[in-house]
């Protein structure tokens, strides 16, 4: 191709009177660069075909899709969440510590060199030099280390319990986020079927408008109400991709991870028994509550334990002394051997001990204090949780077995008589924008029934609420 378009130039140039025909030398430089373009056009089209067949060997890379059942998020979080991992190393390394509070502290080895002469520095020189070397053990009050040992026992449970708690609360995210996702779904595709059918409302009023029986602001109100449900879609496509990020993040997964539900999903509901039993639930099995008992009871044994210090703990050591050198009648100088107790006297009790028994107390009251306003509140956001689902799972039902189909036959019957000019336009377009909205809000109302029975779960202590 390249030849054929030097040749084709080399004609032009030849047919002009004022460009001088090439010599028989210049023709063949001309013939060997022509070849030689021709090689390195060769060579470009081979490179670009193995970069297009190479493309299509490996396929460009994109976000993740994964079409993600509620199930499924639930065990990817429990199985990957950082948060809930961190809980579980916390309550992993409380465990390691009433083995360690209830035991006695280390003894101690001690090697002294007792009474050397500073001016030779010999250890038979004076009889009271020694080389001494010895054992001592701590021993803290009885009663003491037991209650150490509690204490630090029911901060370990109170560590193990709060990861019951997290798992429960990442639950909850989980399937609120998760039924999130799901309403924006199921609102961008009602906004797509509403984009259609008004494109169809559109084509009539331009055939009426055409055939002079309609009127131009029918078209044009059409116009403006597919702009109005096109930027209402952009809303939702944006909404969709915040909860899809927090999803992710839920789940530990890339943040340009596409998440795509099922088209399938279970719109039933439970029927639920009275509020009463759900806060008998919580009372019994809810983790925050069980970690708040288990507080108070360590805030007690501190409290016992501050009232230990008001008494002295002690110190048993033993030290053996070498002695070198005779006595002044000849004999070799006997060892020493002694016995060392050391007893603690809280003489500052009234600044210190007294004190610190003030203060284990008062974090006892104030951990009584917390697990009684703890309570209340569970109890409320159980009935709160409760009352929310009934409302909505009501609300859901009127909108799919009554509101819904009456506004459909309502659309199809104005649609109907629009076309024989019978029914303003206006009215038909108001008519299918009230379809659209109701479909809308039975969504609404089904994903925040789903988010209620989500919140009563963890406010009761459960992974989920059992359909009766």
């Amino acid at each position: 191709m390249i030849c054929f378009l030097l040749s084709r130039r080399a004609c032009v140039r030849g047919s002009n009177a004022s460009v001088p025909t090439p010599t028989p030398s210049a023709a063949i430089r001309v013939v060997q660069r022509c070849a030689q373009r021709t090689r390195v056009a060769a060579l470009l089209l081979l490179a670009l075909t193995a970069v297009a067949v190479n493309a299509q060997a490996q396929p460009e890379s994109g976000p993740l899709v994964v079409e993600l059942s509620l199930p499924e998020a639930l065990r990817i979080a429990v199985d990957g969440n950082p948060g809930l991992a961190e809980m579980r190393e916390r309550a992993l390394a409380a465990a390691q510590v009433p083995s360690q509070a209830g035991t006695l502290p280390d003894p101690k080895l001690n090697f002294n060199a007792l009474n050397l002469p500073v001016d030779t520095f010999s250890r038979s020189q004076e009889a009271m030099t020694q080389m001494q070397f010895g054992v001592s053990q701590s021993f803290p009050f009885p009663g003491t280390l037991r209650l150490r040992r509690e204490a630090a026992t029911y901060e370990a449970e109170a560590a193990s319990l709060s990861v019951v708690e997290t798992r429960l609360r990442l639950l909850r995210d989980v399937k609120k986020a998760w039924w999130e996702l799901a309403y924006l779904d199921r609102a961008v595709a009602i906004i797509s079927d509403n984009l259609t059918l008004i494109d169809q409302f559109i084509d009539i009023a331009n055939t009426k408008y055409s055939v002079g029986k309609g009127l131009q602001q029918d078209v044009l109100l059409g116009q403006v109400e597919r702009g109005r449900l096109h930027d209402r879609m952009l809303q939702l496509r944006g909404m969709r991709g915040v909860i899809a990020a927090r999803l992710n993040a839920l789940l530990a997964r890339p943040p340009n991870a596409l998440v795509r539900l099922p088209e399938r999903i279970d719109e039933a509901l439970p029927s639920l028994p009275m509020p009463g039993r759900f806060i008998s639930e919580a009372e019994q099995q809810r983790p925050l509550l069980a970690v708040l008992e288990s507080k108070v009871k360590a805030a007690e044994a501190n409290r016992d334990l501050a009232k230990k210090s008001l008494y002295p703990n002690f110190s048993l050591g033993a030290n053996y002394g070498l002695r070198s050198g005779q006595n002044p009648d000849g004999r070799s100088r006997a060892d020493f051997f002694s016995v060392l107790l050391t007893v603690e006297i809280p003489l500052f009790a009234g600044s210190k001990q007294r004190r610190l028994i003030s203060q284990r107390s008062a974090e006892l009251s104030a951990q009584h204090d917390a697990l009684l306003d703890t309570r209340n509140q569970v109890s409320a956001e159980v009935q709160g949780a409760w009352y929310a689902f009934q409302q909505a799972q009501e609300q859901s039902q009127l909108f799919r077995t009554g509101i819904i189909p009456q506004s459909r036959q309502t659309v199809e019957s104005m649609l109907a008589g629009y076309q024989v000019s019978k029914v303003d336009f206006l009215n038909l377009v108001q008519s299918q924008i009230s379809l659209y909205n109701f479909e809308q809000q039975y969504w609404r109302t089904l994903t925040q029934a789903r988010q209620a029975l989500a919140d009563l779960a963890a406010a009761s202590g459960q992974e989920s609420i059992d359909e009766n």
